[in-house]
C-alpha cells in the first residue's frame, strides 16, 4: 500500500537513529534524499541498499508530480534530509501537503532534530518557545528582527557559521547587549560546544575565533528578561 514516510536522520552522531527508522528505510521502495552523496554515507553505514532519488530545495516543485505518480502506483517512499527531521528548515512541506490533498497516507517518524537539545542545553526557559529557523539573509531581515523585539518566549534560530558574528551583532542592536543567549555548535558531534552568556559576551567570543560547524542560537525572551530585572 502506498505511503510517504518522513524519516528523521542523525544531526551528527550516526548512532542517533531509531530502530524503526532503519527498518522503514530497509523496507521502502524508494528513498528521497536532499543530497544523495551525504545520504549514501548513512545508508552504507547501516548496510541499506535502496534506490535513491534527489529531492532538494531547488527541484522539489518540479519533482512533486513525479513522486505523486509513483505513490499512486503503489510505491512506498521515504523522505530524508541531510540531517534531522525533513520539512524543518529543509524540503518536505510541499510533498506532504500534496500527498494529503491526494489522500495518500503520510507518516512522520519521531527522531533527531537539533533545536530540542539546543534549548534544553541552553538553560533558558523551555516551557514556551518559538522556532524561527533561518532569518532572511537580506530582504525582510530587519523587519523580522523588529517583529521579534517584544517576543516573550525563548527564541530559536538556525544560522550559518559564516554569518554567526554578524547575526550576534544584529541581535545586540535589536535585543540589547545584556540579553542572554546560547550558541550551540556541532550538536551530537565530537566537538560539540554550547556557549552561554549575554549577547555581548558571545559576540566577543566568536568574533575572536574562526567558526565552523552547524549553529543553533537560543535567545532569551523579553518576558524572562523583565522578570529577572524586577527580581
Amino acid at each position: 500500500m502506498s505511503k510517504l514516510y518522513i524519516v528523521p536522520t542523525p544531526i551528527g552522531n550516526l548512532e542517533d537513529i531509531t530502530l524503526r527508522a532503519l527498518r522503514i528505510l530497509k523496507e521502502v521502495d524508494l528513498i528521497l534524499a536532499e543530497d544523495t552523496r551525504t545520504s549514501s554515507k548513512l545508508l552504507k553505514h547501516y548496510e541499506i541498499n535502496k534506490k535513491l532519488q534527489s529531492y532538494h530545495a531547488f527541484n522539489e516543485h518540479k519533482a512533486v508530480e513525479g513522486i505523486l505518480n509513483q505513490l499512486k502506483q503503489g510505491l512506498t517512499i521515504a523522505l530524508i534530509s541531510d540531517a534531522g527531521t525533513p520539512a524543518i528548515s529543509d524540503p518536505g512541506y510541499l510533498i506532504v501537503k500534496h500527498c494529503i490533498e491526494h489522500e495518500i497516507d503520510v507518516e512522520c517518524l519521531p527522531g533527531a532534530t537539533s533545536f530540542v537539545p539546543a534549548i534544553v542545553n541552553s538553560g533558558l526557559p523551555n516551557d514556551r518557545f518559538c522556532f524561527e529557523g533561518f532569518l532572511p539573509q537580506k530582504k525582510g531581515r530587519n523587519k523580522k528582527l523588529t517583529s521579534l523585539q517584544n517576543e516573550e518566549r525563548t527564541m530559536i534560530f538556525f544560522e550559518s557559521p559564516f554569518r554567526l558574528v554578524k547575526t550576534l551583532s544584529q541581535f545586540i542592536e535589536f535585543f540589547g547587549a545584556e540579553r542572554k543567549a546560547c550558541v550551540c555548535r556541532e550538536l551530537s558531534k565530537m566537538f560539540e560546544e554550547n556557549s552561554r552568556g549575554n549577547l555581548q559576551e558571545l559576540f566577543n567570543y566568536y568574533n575572536a575565533k574562526t567558526v565552523k560547524g552547524e549553529i543553533v542560537i537560543v535567545l532569551e525572551g523579553l518576558n524572562n528578561k523583565k522578570s529577572e530585572e524586577e527580581n
